[in-house]
């Protein structure tokens, strides 16, 4: 039995022999910025905030008139037009240039419209940014407390040995004054085995939890670090009927995920009027200028016009204004309206469905901590029975009056107990701290 422990303890020492090599403590801040700064959708996020910003600029832009400069150069064989408008077999080089600009002047406000759709949409995207990072910070904050809680259950299950120990020396000595069989001695070492066991197996959930919260830092287990421990939160004796309502009334405000899609109902409204804009005339005004150079131009006393010369001669320019009147266009203009239409409800509909899961999530997240609450402090007064009723077991064990079973059972309970508290303690944390969250104050231990 002795060399059972042995071994199981062995196991322990090498489950956690790494980690007793970290040097750095993190707290949840320290946690929370690594993760913001290094995790891979926030990045992706951010790469779609960059995208619709420059969807943004791309549509201020389009408001501004366009510029373009055209050359182009053609070697003409045979019969060619000449520079006094008669044509003769002559072999020319022909370079021709060209500059032209076009600005709208009035298109039913689309482009106006288009900036701000643009400009909504990236407010969204922001908001979807927003809420990534909130995933994160909420995620890491669980893994955080999941690492705490199975801490915690270690120094039980420590405690459970130490008393075991102690237990198993004065039942020892019991037995060597021939006061008890050697059968109860053998119990109790048996339940110490098994104490060791859940002590191993406690500290591989502290290993596992430890390695959740770097799998999702994306940090190497090399890199590993030992948590800081914090002073947890008092528990509150009740959480207030009014604070759900409350809570729900902030959260709405507050929540990146319901600002975007509001912004996108907004968008499709913007979207419909876009739309609405191509039934009406548009207005552009349009300037271009063009010249050209030949090498075979002669005047008409057959002298070769020089570069400059045929520059200011041949140059040509002009403006005007385009009216353009949609009268028939196959129905695109109606068919958009109503697919803008229906883009509006179904956007109306994403939001409606936020706000429920909102609320849907609130209201799960009040009647856990609610219910973890009523279970922290039934645990609380199960615990003391327990560790009144072991203390009292212990005694008669050491009297003689029980046997080393029901010493067992009552041992086992008091664990089972202290389990419970724990649990239903950094439950009651954690929903609170989303409570919180909802509400807009950031996470803290």
């Amino acid at each position: 039995m002795k060399n059972l422990s042995a071994l199981i303890f062995g196991l322990a020492l090498l489950l956690t022999g790494y980690s007793a090599q970290a040097q750095e403590t993190w707290s949840l801040q320290h946690c929370i910025d690594y993760a913001l700064e290094n995790n891979i959708q926030i990045k992706q996020q951010a790469l779609n905030t960059a995208y619709g910003q420059n969807q943004v600029d791309q549509a201020k832009s389009d408001r501004l008139p366009n510029l373009n400069a055209g050359l182009s150069n053609n070697l003409n064989y045979g019969r060619s037009l000449n520079y006094d408008n008669t044509y003769s077999n002559v072999n020319s080089a022909q370079y021709n240039a060209s500059l032209s600009t076009n600005i709208t002047l009035w298109n039913g406000f689309r482009l106006q419209n288009t900036v701000k759709q643009r400009a909504l949409d990236l407010q969204a995207t922001i908001e979807d940014l927003n809420k990534a990072k909130d995933d994160v910070i909420l995620n890491v904050a669980a893994a955080y407390l999941e690492i705490l809680f199975a801490e915690e259950l270690e120094l039980v299950s420590q405690a459970q040995i130490e008393v075991t120990q102690q237990q198993i020396n004065r039942t020892q000595q019991l037995v060597d004054a021939e006061s008890l069989a050697r059968g109860a001695l053998f119990e109790i070492e048996a339940q110490l085995a098994r104490e060791e066991l859940k002590l191993v197996n406690d500290k591989i959930r502290t290993q596992l939890a430890y390695l959740a919260l770097y799998q999702f830092l994306e940090l190497p287990v090399e890199e590993s670090f030992k948590i800081k421990k914090p002073d947890l939160p008092a528990i509150n004796t009740s959480l207030p009927g009014l604070d759900l309502i409350e809570i729900y009334s902030k959260a709405l405000q507050l929540r990146p995920e319901i600002k975007a899609a509001g912004l996108r109902v907004e968008s499709a409204n913007k979207q419909l009027e876009i739309a609405n804009a191509y039934k009406y005339p548009s207005l552009s005004f349009a300037a271009d200028y063009y010249n050209l150079f030949n090498n075979q131009y002669t005047d008409f006393s057959g002298e070769s016009i020089n570069f400059f010369d045929q520059l200011a001669n041949n140059k040509r320019y002009g403006m005007g204004l385009t009216l353009n009147i949609p009268i028939f266009n196959r129905f695109q203009v109606k068919n958009n309206i109503s697919n803008s239409k229906l883009q509006i409800s179904d956007y109306e509909y994403r939001l409606q469905k936020a706000k429920n899961d909102l609320r849907a999530d609130i209201e799960l997240a009040y009647t856990n901590a609610l219910a973890s609450l009523n279970r922290y402090f039934s645990s609380e007064k199960a615990l003391s029975s327990m560790k009144e009723a072991f203390r009292y077991t212990e005694e008669e064990f050491n009297e003689g009056l029980v046997n080393t079973v029901e010493y067992n059972q009552s041992k086992n309970n008091l664990t089972t107990a202290q389990s419970d508290l724990l649990q239903s303690k950094y439950e009651y944390i954690f929903r609170t701290k989303i409570l919180d969250f909802y509400k807009g104050i950031p996470i803290e231990l």
